[in-house]
């Protein structure tokens, strides 16, 4: 039997990695470090405000001069394009301090520059702070955009810590919809629908052991919140490792992805994903079902997503929604009884009652 070649390709990894304690002021040491002088910020709106006066006398005590800066309201790939040609010629480097749209938007600028782009998260909402790609709204819809994996990223623990629970609560969905999304990988690979790149999925089981491992589920933890921003940074790896979001997304992501296009009221990004993961999971009859439910019952994220429980007409609505989102995609969607099962789910156990209403 004559095998496809898989030919190695050149990947990118963060040239700057910073996770700790106070990492704001230190910033402009880290941009002079790597010879980077003149920077364009990007800030998420009011973020300035609560640690603008840290990073700006880092950036005194190390002559970093701020050339343009702007707070990000809208994200459609239009504006991105415009400002990202009328930065000033002299910009070394594009920093996104903040949280989605912020990172997005600076990024992307970066990506259409070829500059170095810097990732600050001011949350752990998901793991796009490190991933290749990018969300924006492209002829008014949310689309993925690929670009580029940030050359370094930056988090203050300090800042993670005093960001709003909704932001951990998010990121915690979006760590653990990885169990759902390899498992989507796989069963693609083996019907012959994609390909499977081995590295990649170790890096992406590897993030998950990070938290699962260790048995810490309080989130109010020092330990817990390095260990869920490691693990979200490992995932935005794989993808770029993979040079496919697959390691990091699959049926899960396509269900929430259909909210947000089909929901009245969308909740934040990894919200929707961890009850989509929980579903997902029961669907591919997934090995580690019982581990996924365990980690959402033991960090409190399915009391927490129950405070506000998704529509149950508009979650349906999604469901069928989800399998025409990416053509020739394959997922526990996919399956021709999965929409039905899916259904008695939602309206049978006993934890997606509570979560969808």
């Amino acid at each position: 039997m004559q095998y496809q070649f898989y030919p190695n390709r050149q990947i990118n990894i963060p040239y700057l990695l910073k996770i700790g304690y106070g990492k704001t002021a230190r910033i402009g040491k880290y941009l002079v470090d790597k010879g980077l002088s003149n920077v364009a910020l990007f800030w998420s709106e009011g973020m300035e405000d609560i640690i603008g006066g840290k990073l700006s006398k880092g950036f005194e005590q190390h002559d970093i001069e701020v050339v343009y800066k702007q707070d990000v309201k809208y994200i459609n790939i239009e504006e991105v394009d415009k400002v990202a040609f009328n930065l000033p010629r002299n910009t070394d480097a594009i920093v996104g301090i903040g949280g989605g749209k912020a990172l997005d938007f600076a990024k992307y600028c970066a990506h259409l520059l070829k500059k170095p782009f810097i990732s600050v998260p001011t949350s752990t909402s998901n793991d796009g702070f490190c991933s290749p790609n990018t969300s924006l709204l492209v002829d008014g819809r949310r689309k993925s955009v690929k670009s580029g994996i940030p050359f370094g990223v930056v988090v203050d623990l300090d800042v993670i810590r005093n960001s709003p629970k909704i932001c951990l609560y998010s990121g915690i969905g979006d760590m653990i919809s990885k169990v759902t999304a390899l498992w989507d990988w796989k069963s693609a690979f083996r019907k012959g629908y994609e390909r499977y790149n081995d590295f990649a999925a170790l890096m992406a089981y590897n993030s998950l052991d990070i938290l699962l491992i260790r048995r810490v589920t309080d989130i109010n933890l020092p330990e817990f919140q390095r260990g869920l921003t490691t693990s979200l940074l490992i995932s935005g790896i794989a993808m770029e490792i993979a040079g496919t979001s697959r390691p990091a997304s699959g049926s899960e992501h396509l269900i929430s992805h259909a909210l947000d296009d089909v929901a009245r009221r969308p909740r934040m990004h990894g919200l929707q994903v961890g009850v989509a993961t929980y579903l997902c999971a029961l669907l591919q009859n997934n090995p580690s079902l019982e581990g996924v439910r365990e980690f959402l019952r033991a960090t409190g994220f399915f009391d927490y997503a129950a405070q506000d429980p998704l529509n149950r007409e508009d979650f349906v609505k999604a469901l069928h929604f989800a399998p025409l989102i990416k053509k020739d995609y394959y997922t526990v969607l996919s399956e021709k009884e999965s929409l039905e099962r899916a259904i008695t789910y939602v309206e049978t156990d006993p934890i997606l009652k509570r979560l969808i209403q």
